[in-house]
């Protein structure tokens, strides 16, 4: 199956194939000259003869991990240690990673002792990339950025710069490009980009460091596996990814990834391309979703067969031939913006017919990314803790409820989202007399309270904090649990009396702190809940 969504269940694999030629008749010299692209030698690939060394710097990080089984205190505190190299006037590129949950970062020269203090100007987290500034550039206003090459070939040599296992000085290490592919990026958790491969020595440090050919940067150090995984296996972003993220910041905005949010399958089967009205030859991909909150949602339908993309054919498996290579159609999307269109012909009753679509983020996936630089979101309510179900909730408290696993595996895929925008979990009770014996309601998703649908959070604290209540119950809160057929009774008068006695008890310094939804910006998925509203 093939999607233009990015979530573990709505999987890119782009391939790159490579075609070998046979050839019939030996060519002259000159037609070898001509045919034959030989990349210089090793030595060559490998110089670093004219690399400014004081624009790649080591960046320490003093960071504030965050707690979500005790949401209201500080997390852990903790250090790290990256690379980074400066691009332009003042500009340092380095992995979103290395910046994430920061307190205070500092920047230091090959060739000085002091720090220098920085600030993240973008963090693109569905790249892991990000953008830093010096609160004083003047140290560096004689150093002379990096530039940026190409993709490196296949079997060609780079070398890796940076600073890794925490160590003071600079490390260079060589190594070749073994594969070019589509692959997760683990920052996030869910996302999938253009990755290099590499068997340089690429350790924890080197993140963010550039990684050189001809003296020129032709990726970004990133993550790799550990040996116990795979012996010599490190990745690097390359260029394509890196030119996208700064074109995107140009307006001082970054937009993140767009998608189409489109699952289809391959059109392979004779006798299933008949029953569509499609020749067999051998073009086509045949819609199965288009979610209702994606850029294609009530454009694209069950049933549609997609046959060219911005003017490129789509072969039956899914791929289109750009500059005499086959990559998967979803390539083309990855290199729009948001805002921008594609233009499908597609057949749909056995008739063809031409269809633009604006692109835009898809948000829902997020629901199992990783998440960073935020507080988590809570209410807390005479000991009743909820918070918004997402990964690191799921891992935090280990919930294993079926129907908390339920939403949080098919949130994306089976559109939940449209019900309930921001899933709400009872993620514990603080002991207390007027909560006795409501343990075991915990790890559950919230229906409703006192009356009223939950759909995020923010209904959650208006719900226990007003007047609403259940016809007959005025005199107490009523919490009822998806799934769970006996409902969560509290005395109202009791629980308001106690909320201030179990804070003070348990050193809570406020008892919620709500942001609004990001999925809650989304125009399609407004669209699609006004539509199932009248219905």
């Amino acid at each position: 199956m093939t999607t233009f969504a990015r979530s573990p269940f709505s999987i890119i694999t782009i391939f790159a194939c490579f075609c070998a030629f046979f050839l019939i008749t030996p060519l002259s010299a000159q037609d070898k000259k001509k045919e034959i692209n030989i990349p210089p030698p090793p030595s060559v690939q490998a110089d670093v003869s004219k690399v400014e060394f004081d624009a790649i710097v080591r960046i320490e990080v003093e960071v504030e991990n965050r707690n979500y089984r005790v949401p209201w205190n500080i997390g852990g505190l903790g250090s790290g240690v990256g690379t980074g190299f400066l691009i332009g006037k003042n500009r340092f590129l380095t992995n979103a990673h290395v910046v994430s949950n920061r307190r205070l970062i500092y920047i230091k020269k090959m060739d000085r002792p002091e720090p220098y203090k920085a600030r993240v100007l973008f963090a693109a987290h569905d790249c892991d990339l990000a953008l830093l500034e010096l609160e004083d550039p003047t140290p560096f206003e004689n150093v002379k950025p990096l530039k940026f090459g190409g993709t490196p070939k296949l079997n060609t040599t780079v070398i890796a710069v940076g600073y890794p296992i925490g160590g003071e000085r600079i490390s260079v290490t060589r190594g070749v490009v073994s594969r070019i592919d589509f692959r997760p990026y683990t920052h996030s958790g869910v996302d999938f980009h253009l990755t290099i491969q590499v068997d340089a020595a690429i350790n924890p440090g080197n993140s963010g460091g550039p990684v050189l050919q001809d003296n020129k940067v032709v990726g970004v150090a990133f993550q790799g596996y550990s040996g116990s995984t795979a012996q010599n296996t490190a990745y690097m972003i390359p260029v394509p990814v890196i030119n996208r993220f700064l074109k995107d910041v140009d307006d001082g905005v970054y937009d993140y990834y767009v998608d189409m949010a489109t699952q289809t399958i391959n059109l392979l089967n004779p006798a299933q391309r008949l029953a569509l009205g499609l020749k067999n030859d051998g073009k086509g991909v045949m819609v199965t979703i288009a979610d209702k909150a994606g850029s294609a949602g009530g454009v694209l339908k069950t049933g549609d067969v997609l046959l060219s993309i911005d003017g490129y054919d789509i072969a039956s498996d899914g791929f289109v031939t750009i500059d005499g290579e086959r990559i998967n159609l979803n390539e083309i999307v990855e290199r729009k913006f948001v805002g921008d269109t594609v233009t499908l012909k597609i057949l749909r009753d056995h008739k063809e017919q031409e269809i633009k679509v604006e692109l835009q983020r898809f948000i829902p996936y997020l629901i199992q990314a990783n998440h960073y630089d935020k507080k988590p979101n809570f209410v807390l309510f005479a000991g009743l803790q909820f918070q918004p179900l997402d990964r690191e909730l799921m891992s935090s408290f280990g919930i294993g409820n079926l129907k908390a696993r339920y939403v949080y595996s098919y949130f994306s895929r089976e559109e939940l989202y449209i019900e309930r925008p921001e899933p709400v979990i009872l993620t514990a009770v603080l002991p207390d007399s007027v909560n006795t014996h409501l343990q075991p309601y915990t790890k559950q998703i919230v229906d409703e309270v006192n009356g009223k649908k939950i759909h995020t959070l923010q209904d959650v604290h208006d719900a226990l904090n007003g007047d609403a209540h259940e016809e007959g119950q005025e005199n107490y809160h009523v919490i009822r649990l998806l799934g769970e057929g006996r409902p969560l009774v509290m005395e109202r008068a009791k629980a308001q009396a106690a909320h201030k006695r179990i804070m003070n008890k348990y050193n809570v310094g406020y008892d919620h702190f709500i942001e609004k939804p990001l999925i809650l910006e989304s125009k399609a998925l407004a669209k699609a809940r006004e539509k199932a509203e009248k219905k």
